[in-house]
């Protein structure tokens, strides 16, 4: 039997809340570019990946998207469900092979509503994810194209916890925004200047720290964010320390390559 990664967000929760929501949680593999949801659908689920990533695409009238949030075994896609009913605006999307433990909605409200602690720790973590959603809208009007791909690929990096990247150029291009030619021509600079090896269908990250001081200040302040966030949950003292949701433990520095 394969052991999955933990997801931070499961480990963060008490045993007792745990057993409650054992029996209603299944595992549930999905394939690169399925779509859980289309802009207006209801979220009748939540989401707990263990590997992979789910992407968060706002879609506009005429078809074109640009990536706003990435979530991936830190955290949760459907968090406020465990609060209350409610639709997506954006497209929500699995940008790389995807495993999670999923719990349908009706359940996993009726069990957070019952728990202080639950509630607590959805609360946070939805407003890590709405900082992440504000730093990359202001990010993709703000910066330069291969500052806004370092920090791409960086938080790309921290969630699959790996150094090559299974991306091609029209995947880059959806989720930054912009046409395939920028996309070469920033991974093209990234190249010259030797962070990132960029064949046909991935990017291996070469020097890891390197690719960190030529992104913009936005893949820190997310960091900075989810880790601020994260403290909350303890400081209002709903939290033990040992159910602290460790956000901070997807930005380990990782050796060069």
């Amino acid at each position: 039997m394969t052991v999955l990664p933990p997801n931070s967000m499961l480990s963060a929760m008490s045993a007792s809340d745990l057993s409650v929501l054992r029996p209603h949680i299944k595992t549930v593999a999905f394939r690169h570019r399925h779509v859980l949801y289309e802009p207006g659908d209801t979220v009748d689920r939540a989401y707990f990946p263990h590997t992979g990533m789910i992407s968060v695409v706002p879609v506009m009238a005429d078809g074109c998207g640009v990536e706003t949030a990435t979530i991936g075994n830190e955290g949760i896609f459907g968090a406020m469900t465990g609060f209350a009913p409610y639709t997506t605006t954006a497209r929500v999307l699995v940008q790389t092979p995807l495993t999670v433990s999923q719990i349908a909605a009706g359940p996993f409200r009726e069990i957070a509503g019952r728990s202080t602690a639950m509630r607590t720790l959805i609360a946070h973590y939805h407003e890590a994810l709405l900082a992440q959603v504000q730093i990359t809208a202001a990010c993709n009007a703000l910066h330069p194209i291969h500052e806004r791909l370092a920090r791409w690929l960086l938080q790309t990096s921290d969630r699959l916890d790996g150094l090559v990247l299974p991306l091609t150029q029209e995947l880059l291009s959806g989720m930054l925004g912009v046409r395939r030619s920028s996309v070469s021509k920033a991974a093209g600079k990234l190249q010259q200047a030797g962070l990132i090896q960029y064949n046909r269908g991935s990017i291996r990250i070469v020097h890891r720290h390197a690719l960190e001081s030529a992104t913009c200040e936005c893949y820190e302040a997310i960091k900075q964010s989810a880790l601020q966030h994260t403290q909350g949950s303890i400081g209002a003292g709903t939290l033990p320390g040992s159910q602290r949701l460790d956000l901070g433990n997807l930005f380990h520095p990782r050796a060069p390559g």
